[in-house]
């Protein structure tokens, strides 16, 4: 097969049939989970014209005259807390003392604060003309009942939450998230905890996948590491892909020798959907399919392996998650420093966003090699130069996505 650009990979497992599940679990357990249906408001929040403030709810026409010298005086016609519901109108000379929240009396067309009045048990007096429908909480100001308050694949938030809490929901109907296993081949790889030896290295790619994956909304399972015999690495695949929604593993995806990810694939029955894309970091990886579940494998590089899972897996991997969000949106920002290196091929920079004198800048982070996983540190977009680039000067533009 020959090289793909990432898009192209990206689209092509975005393409295959997924099926998410759903389930009803209380508001704050769906936190950071996608919804599995459109909620719509069954109420308007508020339900009524309310007051913003502890006060007095009247006739604006009744304050046109009123000044320091000649007040108006209202009489009291009763006490609204916020809770009850207003028993008697508000009709000329008169008003109501309200509670912050207490529904608004019919009649009354404003309020007025408290501290801009004086006042007896019985009258209060009115120095200022007040305006009609200031001071005033329209019944809807906030949702209006029938408004879509989220669709199916938005992340519930805490905000979100509340929103539905305010329509007296308990629970949401949320999507369950896949099982995506992430395991590591190589005989240099010792995993974290065990003592180290020379010629070895830790595992570092089982930890970093999987916390991106975790990210992203999937549960992640770490399948540790598996030396380098094709034997082992499609026993291990084998249970993981039947175990698993999605297997990720690291190592093995290109075409040394000790490169066993297409010989593993193809012994454990997937069919190979790409092998080899046209970026760098992170030209190293490969996608095959069995029974529906993508097998996708990425450089033993660190730095390498992460490029190729922001811009190719986690796409595919939010979409397991039911997400709607799942691709990136691109947009542009300029240099804050050069960038000295040619690019034949599309090339991934690691950086982040800063913002001065009203312009987005990308800061690169230096350390852009394929083991290199420091520059990830503080990275939080990353930027999209373009095959057949030269060197990018300062307030150059470039395209970068959030990661």
């Amino acid at each position: 097969m020959e090289r793909i650009q990432a898009e192209e990979a990206r689209d092509k497992l975005l393409a295959l049939p997924v099926t998410v599940k759903t389930e009803t679990v209380p508001l704050w357990q769906g936190l950071g989970r996608p919804l599995g249906e459109d909620v719509t408001a069954r109420l308007s929040v508020p339900p009524f014209d309310c007051s913003p403030v502890d006060g007095y709810a009247l006739r604006a026409a009744d304050t046109a005259a009123a000044s320091r010298e000649m007040p108006v005086v209202l009489s009291i016609t009763e006490e609204i807390p916020a809770g009850t519901v207003p028993t008697k109108p508000v009709g000329p000379g008169q008003a109501a003392k309200i509670l912050t929240g207490g529904p608004m009396p019919e009649g009354a067309d404003t309020t007025i604060k408290y501290e801009l009045t004086e006042f007896t048990s019985r009258e209060v007096k009115i120095f200022t003309p007040c305006k009609p429908g200031a001071d005033v909480v329209r019944a809807g100001e906030d949702v209006d009942a029938g408004a879509v308050l989220g669709r199916r694949g938005d992340v519930l938030t805490p905000a979100l939450a509340g929103l539905l809490a305010g329509q007296g929901m308990q629970e949401a109907c949320v999507c369950v998230p896949p099982t995506v296993t992430v395991l590591s081949t190589g005989s240099e790889l010792l995993q974290p905890g065990e003592p180290w030896q020379p010629g070895k290295i830790y595992n570092t790619n089982t930890t970093t996948v999987c916390a991106y994956v975790r990210q992203a909304g999937a549960n992640a399972v770490d399948g540790g590491a598996v030396p380098d015999e094709l034997d082992a690495i499609a026993e291990k695949l084998d249970r993981a892909l039947s175990a698993s929604d999605m297997v990720i593993t690291t190592g093995g995806a290109s075409v040394g020798d000790y490169d066993w990810a297409k010989r593993a694939a193809e012994a454990v029955g997937a069919e190979l959907l790409f092998w080899k894309i046209a970026q760098k970091p992170g030209g190293a990886c490969l996608a095959a399919v069995r029974d529906g579940k993508v097998l996708l494998s990425l450089s033993g590089n660190p730095g390498a392996a992460v490029l190729t899972l922001f811009k190719v897996g986690l796409p595919y991997v939010r979409r397991l998650c039911g997400r709607s969000d799942v691709i990136p949106e691109m947009f542009t920002a300029r240099m804050a420093k050069p960038f000295k290196k040619s690019s034949k091929v599309t090339r991934f920079l690691r950086g982040h966003l800063a913002f001065r004198d009203g312009m987005v800048y990308f800061e690169h982070h230096e350390g852009d090699g394929n083991g290199v996983l420091s520059s990830l540190i503080g990275c939080d977009a990353l930027g999209q130069v373009p095959a057949g680039s030269g060197p990018l000067n300062e307030n150059d533009t470039i395209q970068v996505f959030r990661v």
